[in-house]
């Protein structure tokens, strides 16, 4: 990892704890064995993580049928990949401080946003299941170093989200700020949390994809879900979006951005889970 990055761990105390039911969740993305069953009770041993996903699992974006009241139920109702995806959102909104600098709201919409974004990418790129739902996390993750970067400095934090108007323009804002970005710093706390390597590289790459040899697919992924996650929270047409912040990137992924403009379309808020999710 860059000092750059590594200087925002020097204060260990202001290092979030990755919760344990998050930790054994992670782990889980590995085994191709676990079943609902499993991740369910995973999920009931935290009473705070069974009320979140339940609502979670009530809210219209998931379109219940009838009222979901048990984990077990949401399991059946939601199927594995979405109900640890829930339940890894509402882990890691949870282990992070509040802080200065960062409108806690709109940094999680934002977060999702990404991590829905880059499934959708996932998919139409054609990765495995498993990669897809990789890529959620990922994408939830993505942003998560911007939170340290404002407990050490909010006003610099603020400054950067004060001229990131253009979509995709927060990583060259932050480098020139403090020699490294939020995806530096999030790559950082991966490897602190003992993540998966492959995600941690996928995060250092996720700056500047076009640059890495080999060239990371899933880093690719993330940089360009952001940068529609920054078209959608400023109301920006997405399409448009890429082809101003990223055109090489998206001729090198042969990306059908008609295909694209059509599942995004068809997601319709990217971020519809998020206010459940913060309570």
């Amino acid at each position: 990892m860059t000092a750059a990055a590594e200087r925002f761990f020097v204060k260990h105390s202001a290092l979030p704890t990755m919760p344990e039911v998050a930790t054994r969740l992670l782990k889980s993305f590995d085994d191709d064995n676990v079943g609902l069953g499993q991740i369910a009770a995973l999920i009931e041993k935290d009473s705070t993580l069974t009320a979140r996903v339940l609502r979670l699992a009530n809210t219209a974006h998931y379109s219940p049928s009838h009222q979901i009241a048990t984990v077990v139920d949401a399991a059946h109702a939601l199927g594995l990949d979405t109900l640890r995806n829930l339940a890894m959102a509402a882990c890691l909104s949870g282990a992070f401080p509040r802080v200065q600098g960062l409108d806690r709201a709109r940094f999680w919409r934002h977060s999702v946003a990404t991590a829905n974004y880059a499934r959708i990418l996932a998919r139409m790129l054609g990765t495995d299941a498993g990669t897809a739902d990789t890529a959620y996390l990922a994408g939830l993750m993505l942003r998560t170093g911007q939170l340290l970067m404002a407990i050490d400095e909010p006003h610099l934090v603020a400054d950067v989200e004060a001229h990131a108007a253009e979509p995709g323009s927060r990583f060259s804002l932050e480098e020139h700020r403090f020699g490294c970005t939020h995806a530096d710093v999030t790559a950082s706390l991966a490897a602190h949390w003992h993540f998966p390597r492959a995600l941690v590289a996928a995060f250092r790459d996720a700056n500047a994809p076009l640059d890495v040899r080999p060239f990371s697919l899933i880093a690719a992924v993330l940089h360009v879900a952001e940068v529609l996650a920054d078209a959608a929270e400023h109301h920006d047409e997405p399409v448009h979006a890429l082809k101003m912040a990223v055109p090489e990137l998206i001729e090198h992924l042969h990306l059908d951005l008609e295909l694209l403009a059509a599942r995004v379309a068809a997601a319709g808020d990217p971020a519809a889970e998020v206010e459940q999710m913060l309570h």
